[in-house]
């Protein structure tokens, strides 16, 4: 049986290996390897922006919430893709502009210079950011690869996350940018196909509808979004809602994308393609964990892994490897942009503003890979310390980048007095907030008071300071 498993995953990772070989040659310099020479077409942008987004939280944070809860807990899937279309509207097009006009290859170099900061406090601030929060992000997908391969080839959680890191380390260190996109489009199709394709293929198998609702009734579970029209309802689904949907203005591994497209007029043609991918994709998994609560009606001691188990018990072993592949594929995606973006900050915002400012392009684009190689391993130590669940995980991340960076990234792309002074009172202010939130208000997700608190603080401290340095040249839009 795992011969046959084995066998699938070996067939789809051969086939990605050759894929990063094949565009090996065409990163031949840091511009190439960090932001691909910013040559995408509408396709590519669409799906390396949304695939790069769904981890194996899409397979298994998701779903156990919605397994274990019922829908309601679809809110947090609403709320992402309501904020996902806001990011489309109000980010890309004018960032893609924007970092182009400033020449800027990272999201810190383009505070750098939207803000004239010549301190390179900025740019140390918001790299520092990228470091701790998308380490632990790194580290949820390597919890949800330990997990997979545990389950699938009874191998030791602690191998299983070592090869995880040994399988995305090598591939973004011989491909980068360009290569991740199109691993990304072949990815992404495949991750959908698989999502989608499952539950209804179980559900048929299962006894339909009918079944699954007189199951789900039998559990007391919900099947509506409003169960009821309470004040406590309807708080839970503002902090859903806006708990995860916030921080997508904030993630630099999805907007990174959007500065790689080749021509700004095809951005509404990705826009249309991403959405749609996403409300499919993101529909399946909610079906994957109501088809899970007909599936385990005796309950299940680790929620995370219903997807996993359910595929396991009911294809051929061939099959089974295959289906999985989508679970790697989603963790990969995102991994492997998150490891690239770090990447990115310790070659261009570190060692090229802070240690050698004279370094070539090809020596920033070593000193790249070898960060790969720094940022994978540490983000292997805290996934082997297995502090928590995927989704705490990635939520923490998610809220700790978005309230850094999504107040900033507002700001500076629609209001032209947004100075450096606010933008590091707003750093520090969203970030620290997101970090230590959970420790001292665990019902209220730190995205709201970290997002807002940051965005106060930086419309406060750049009207105080307004006198102290003259606006950026930046107009709005």
């Amino acid at each position: 049986m795992y011969i046959s498993e084995l066998f699938a995953v070996i067939c789809y990772f051969f086939l990605l290996t050759l894929i990063a070989i094949y565009s090996y040659k065409r990163h031949l310099t840091a511009t190439d390897f960090i932001i691909g020479s910013r040559s995408l077409n509408y396709w590519l942008t669409a799906l390396a922006a949304h695939a790069s987004d769904m981890s194996s939280w899409l397979f298994m944070g998701y779903p156990a919430t919605i397994f274990v809860a019922g829908l309601f807990n679809a809110w947090a899937a609403i709320g992402l893709i309501l904020f996902m279309f806001l990011n489309w509207q109000l980010i890309a097009p004018k960032l893609r502009t924007t970092t182009e006009e400033y020449n800027s290859l990272t999201l810190s170099s383009f505070f750098e210079s939207r803000l004239a900061d010549t301190s390179g406090l900025i740019r140390v601030f918001t790299a520092t950011m990228s470091i701790v929060f998308y380490t632990i992000y790194i580290s949820a997908g390597l919890v949800g690869l330990g997990i997979l391969l545990e389950v699938l080839f009874q191998i030791p959680y602690s191998w299983g996350i070592f090869m995880g890191i040994s399988i995305v380390v090598p591939y973004v260190f011989v491909g980068g940018y360009l290569t991740l996109a199109w691993i990304d489009l072949f990815q992404g199709i495949f991750l959908m196909l698989v999502i989608v394709a499952t539950p209804l293929f179980l559900l048929n198998k299962l006894g339909g509808w009918d079944h699954l609702f007189q199951v789900v009734h039998a559990k007391n579970l919900s099947l509506s979004l409003f169960p009821d029209f309470s004040f406590h309802s309807i708080l839970q689904i503002i902090y859903m809602v806006f708990g995860w949907g916030l921080g997508y203005f904030g993630q630099p591994h999805i907007i990174t994308k959007f500065m790689g497209i080749r021509d700004v007029k095809e951005m509404k043609k990705s826009q249309y393609i991403g959405m749609s991918w996403m409300i499919l994709s993101i529909s399946a998994s909610t079906l994957v964990g109501l088809v899970g609560i007909l599936y385990f009606q005796q309950g299940l001691e680790d929620p995370q892994q219903l997807f996993i188990l359910m595929v396991r018990d009911s294809f051929a072993p061939f099959f089974v490897g295959f289906i999985l592949c989508g679970v790697l594929a989603a963790t990969i995606n995102a991994m492997s942009a998150q490891v690239l973006v770090l990447s990115s900050n310790i070659s261009e915002d570190f060692y090229k503003r802070l240690i050698r400012k004279t370094a070539s392009s090809k020596e920033r684009l070593v000193v790249a890979r070898i960060g790969i190689i720094l940022v994978g391993f540490l983000a292997f130590f805290i996934a082997y310390a297995k502090i928590s669940t995927i989704y705490s995980l990635v939520m923490y991340a998610w809220s700790g980048l978005g309230c850094s960076f999504g107040p900033l990234i507002l700001l500076c792309l629609y209001w032209k007095k947004t100075n450096k002074y606010g933008a590091w009172a707003g750093i520090l202010t969203g970030g620290i907030t997101a970090a230590i939130w959970p420790y001292f208000n665990a019902k209220i997700p730190s995205m709201i008071p970290g997002f807002f608190m940051g965005l106060i603080a930086i419309y406060a401290i750049s009207k105080l300071t307004q006198n102290k340095i003259p606006p950026s040249t930046l107009q709005e839009i």
